[in-house]
């Protein structure tokens, strides 16, 4: 039987296992998928990636950095512990520099690309998944060039920062420490989203309006709280965190510095984390005793 490209999505769905092992394990198996998943689970792929459907939330950011070009990334994990395990600290630091040094488009692409040891980050991403026994993820990436120079800041393994920028070392990572604690949304005002500005603008005028107060102060409220707004979520308009009598732009401005983008990664933002009570969680437990015994 012929291997078609929706079998082998379906068996990618239903283990987890990446692209290339499921379309290994459907020829071999000459189109049986049954067939295919057994000898998967035989093999521990299968075995592997059924932990693909707890929510791995925590996990850790890395960087790869060489001035001028600089890659950042995000890789998934269950819990704190293993976040803090050497082995998956140095697979992602690993992953980080496999960025930087190649051009992928999507977290497929790197995932069937091959590490140092020849095996692919797949690979190696379903043997650390079978040793630790948590559901690892690479979640994301992205790759930064600049013309003039790339600062980097990470705060622990949670948050890491990359900043596109002109003016000396210490001032990029003044801005690079500033983004990480300050969290702005964009570089300056003309960049906020349209829709999240007339979001915000919606709700500052419905308080307003709450007041009771003649339409042309309701106006006057308004506008102040989206100026505010403004001010308080976007990189330039903030206070800098280094020196509060200074805005980050007058800061930049008195270096002659501009700052062209940044990329601010943190560990599980956007994720929704299931909540579970003790109880589940000790029985989850028993219930992976058993699937290894």
């Amino acid at each position: 039987m012929q291997v078609t490209a929706s079998m082998v999505k379906e068996l990618r769905e239903r283990t987890g296992a990446g692209m290339m092992e499921c379309k290994k394990a459907l020829t071999d198996a000459s189109g049986d998928m049954d067939a295919a998943i057994e000898q998967m689970r035989k093999s521990g792929q299968a075995k592997a990636d059924k932990k693909a459907s707890r929510i791995a939330a925590e996990g850790t950011t890395a960087m790869a950095n060489n001035g001028k070009q600089a890659a950042i990334i995000e890789v998934n994990c269950e819990t704190d512990f293993v976040a803090k395990d050497e082995k998956f600290q140095a697979f992602v630091d690993q992953l980080a520099e496999l960025v930087l040094s190649s051009d992928f488009s999507s977290v497929d692409e790197l995932n069937s690309a091959e590490m140092s040891d020849g095996q692919t980050v797949e690979q190696t991403r379903l043997e650390l998944v079978s040793k630790i026994g948590e559901n690892i993820q690479v979640r994301r990436f992205e790759k930064l060039s600049s013309a003039s120079s790339v600062a980097s800041y990470a705060h622990g393994k949670r948050i890491s920062v990359l900043v596109d920028h002109t003016g000396s070392e210490e001032l990029g990572k003044d801005i690079a420490m500033h983004v990480a604690a300050a969290k702005p949304l964009c570089i300056s005002d003309k960049e906020v989203p349209v829709d999240l500005l007339d979001k915000e603008r919606d709700i500052a005028k419905a308080q307003a309006e709450a007041s009771g107060k003649p339409a042309e102060i309701i106006e006057k409220m308004v506008a102040g709280k989206i100026n505010k707004y403004l001010k308080e979520n976007t990189l330039l308009g903030q206070v800098f965190i280094k020196d509060d009598s200074l805005t980050v732009d007058k800061y930049l401005s008195a270096s002659n510095a501009v700052v062209t983008k940044f990329i601010r990664y943190e560990v599980g933002e956007g994720i929704e984390k299931r909540s579970e009570n003790f109880a589940d969680e000790v029985q989850k437990q028993i219930d992976d005793m058993k699937d290894k015994g």
